[in-house]
């Protein structure tokens, strides 16, 4: 089998794909995504052994009533949630992803595990290699950078200290939610949280400053592996582990070895315009303009 080209082995660019996306649906106020130079960076106070370790996600918890979360559904605005949610970390949780833009051409978001790996963490756990904090908690997937910074981060740091935490693992899913964390480990690390991002969108973690990320080249949804592959999501939460204590400085960033296929071909298929008709390109435009509209009223009967 041949090697794969080279712009097809290179990490996809969702800031710039995301923008032509957008622009050729005719919305001509490109987004202005986080950047940062520099970063907060707090070592490990202690042995991984005797942390405190937290979980943060953006996935979702299902919503009775409101709309198909289902494997496979499609984006579903109702479905979001605004503001930072806790849940036990010794209790199950039903968590989906049907709300934000993870890559439907790849991911069937049928296996939790891509994007809540408490399960794999729970083992870890009980094996000694970390002690896993009470609570896990969600994140929202928010285009405000504002709000961001000075709401949901501090938030959720403050949920962190009340747990004990000492590091957090942060799970991200669509471009908006890298950021989002990527903000929100820098928030924790600044309060001396030790953080790692689990991500795909390597362009947009780095450029936001994150501290700590181990970066899997693979399609959006599965930060925490592959799905219904538990060697994949063990070997990737083992790097995240390893990162958080071997880090030597902030903005320390990590490469899984890991491949999603034998080629690239697969990061031709996301939000990729020249592969769209123009009616396609005016239906995601009305259904684009549905979702925000469902969402800002939803957003109207929480204030």
């Amino acid at each position: 089998m041949s090697a794969p080209e080279a712009e097809d082995d290179s990490p996809l660019r969702y800031m710039a794909r995301t923008r032509a996306y957008y622009l050729a649906l005719g919305y001509d106020n490109p987004y202005r995504w986080a950047h940062h130079v520099d970063a907060p960076f707090a070592p490990l106070s202690k042995p991984l052994a005797q942390t405190r370790l937290a979980l943060v996600v953006t996935a979702a918890p299902f919503q009775e009533g409101k709309g198909d979360q289902g494997p496979g559904a499609p984006y579903n605005a109702a479905a979001k949630f605004y503001e930072v949610y806790s849940r036990p970390s010794d209790a199950d949780a039903d968590l989906r992803i049907s709300h934000i833009a993870y890559d439907r051409a790849h991911n069937r978001a049928d296996d939790p595990s891509c994007w809540f790996p408490l399960p794999p963490m729970r083992r870890l756990a009980a094996e000694g290699r970390f002690r896993l904090a009470a609570r896990i908690h969600g994140l929202p997937t928010n285009r405000s950078r504002q709000r961001t910074e000075e709401v949901d981060a501090p938030d959720l740091v403050a949920r962190l200290r009340e747990d004990g935490a000492q590091a957090a693992i942060f799970v991200p899913n669509c471009p908006v939610c890298h950021q989002s964390v990527s903000l929100a480990a820098r928030a924790a690390e600044a309060a001396g949280i030790a953080t790692v991002v689990m991500g795909c969108a390597k362009d947009i973690v780095e450029h936001a400053g994150a501290p700590r990320f181990l970066f899997s080249d693979f399609p959006l949804g599965h930060a925490a592996g592959k799905p219904h592959d538990s060697a994949s999501q063990a070997a990737t939460l083992d790097l995240a582990l390893r990162l958080l204590e071997s880090a030597p400085g902030p903005r320390t960033s990590l490469h899984s070895p890991q491949r999603w296929a034998a080629d690239g071909a697969w990061k031709a298929d996301y939000m990729n315009v020249e592969r769209m008709s123009a009616a396609e390109v005016a239906r995601r435009r009305a259904e684009f303009d549905r979702q925000k509209a469902l969402a800002a009223g939803l957003r109207e009967t929480l204030r």
